[in-house]
């Protein structure tokens, strides 16, 4: 039988599961901490008013409602492990009761970063289709293969966006002694210079990079705000390196672009996932594609846990949660990233 002196937990994390958040001892620890209710993200509005009274943490995003807040008394924080924050709870009202809503999007930073890091590598040395040559036996050796090669070490590159995922991506090319200008117009140009990168307006960052970088969220503001002119203005033969969501740009002008020869591109994202078999983005020469797979890491997962479990361990000492990133009063609501529909 639950032990009912334990905090009550209200376990709606799909698309996760908590079999695939936690190791199976972070899994028996929370048991022993923690009533466990599981349920769908839907199903948490049809929870009997008891167990809604007593929850005093959510695992997921389900939608809330204005009257089941309201029903909550007891709710100190929504852990976020979808890590995309929608706009489907009053948040104004969780603010004002002080209740925390975080997300663990961090773990995903550094696995996304290093695929970045191999796809800005991969089009500067051509290594994938290099290779698919080799197995044709169509290959070119020596200079032969390296007509459209460069070096990233010493490059100039421009980085969109500079949330974990931007300065998890700016430590690994650190090493490679790169010139890095940065466009954020959420951060002052302090934190960016206290990075070691150059604060520059989007134009600056497209129009002198030889790498362009994009780890922007969607929000309500940039919806779609890379396109032909911003593609027009790079540098012949720069590269566009997309790693955050499809959203951000005008993914037919980014196809155009790619497909005339002035740039080249790699995507982790597309506007619609999975992508259709017909999609022309499939056989367009000079973008590299992934299938959303940059940060769907098992360790990443992992983490998520010990975030989960070390940040209710602060709460429930009166502390505030260090682990997780707090959702901000002035920029929850302009969130606009599509969830994921899956691990």
């Amino acid at each position: 039988m639950p032990n009912k002196a334990l905090p009550l937990v209200i376990s709606a994390p799909e698309p996760r599961t908590l079999e695939l958040i936690f190791t199976p001892p972070q899994l028996a620890r929370l048991k022993a901490h923690y009533r466990i209710v599981e349920t769908t993200a839907d199903g948490v509005a049809k929870l009997p008013a008891d167990v809604l009274a007593e929850a005093r943490y959510i695992i997921g995003q389900p939608p809330i409602s204005p009257e089941t807040l309201e029903a909550m008394k007891a709710l100190r924080c929504v852990f976020n492990v979808e890590t995309n924050l929608v706009n489907n709870m009053p948040y104004e009202t969780l603010f004002a009761r002080g209740i925390h809503v975080v997300t663990t999007g961090l773990v995903f930073a550094e696995p996304v970063a290093e695929l970045g890091l191999a796809m800005a590598l991969n089009l500067a040395r051509n290594i994938v289709d290099a290779d698919l040559a080799f197995r044709k036996g169509e290959e070119l050796w020596g200079g032969d293969g390296n007509l459209t090669a460069r070096l990233l070490s010493g490059a100039d590159v421009g980085i969109i966006g500079f949330g974990d995922l931007g300065r998890a991506l700016n430590r690994l090319l650190s090493g490679f002694r790169t010139r890095t200008k940065v466009f954020d117009p959420w951060l002052p140009p302090s934190i960016l210079i206290d990075n070691g990168v150059e604060p520059a307006s989007l134009d600056d960052v497209l129009t002198s990079s030889d790498f362009v970088f994009v780890v922007a969220s969607v929000t309500s503001e940039n919806q779609g705000f890379l396109g032909a002119d911003a593609f027009a203005s790079m540098r012949k033969g720069a590269a566009f390196i997309l790693l955050s969501r499809a959203g951000v740009v005008d993914f037919p002008a980014l196809m155009a672009a790619v497909k005339s020869g002035h740039i080249v591109a790699a995507s982790d994202v597309f506007p619609e996932e999975p992508l259709a078999q017909d999609h022309p983005v499939r056989t367009i020469p000079g973008f590299l594609r992934s299938a959303h797979r940059a940060g769907a890491l098992d360790i990443a997962f992992k983490r998520m846990g010990d975030m989960v479990l070390e940040d209710m361990d602060l709460i429930d000492r009166g502390l505030p949660p260090l682990r997780s990133k707090r959702a901000e009063r002035e920029t929850v609501s302009r969130m606009r990233s599509k969830p994921a529909d899956r691990n």
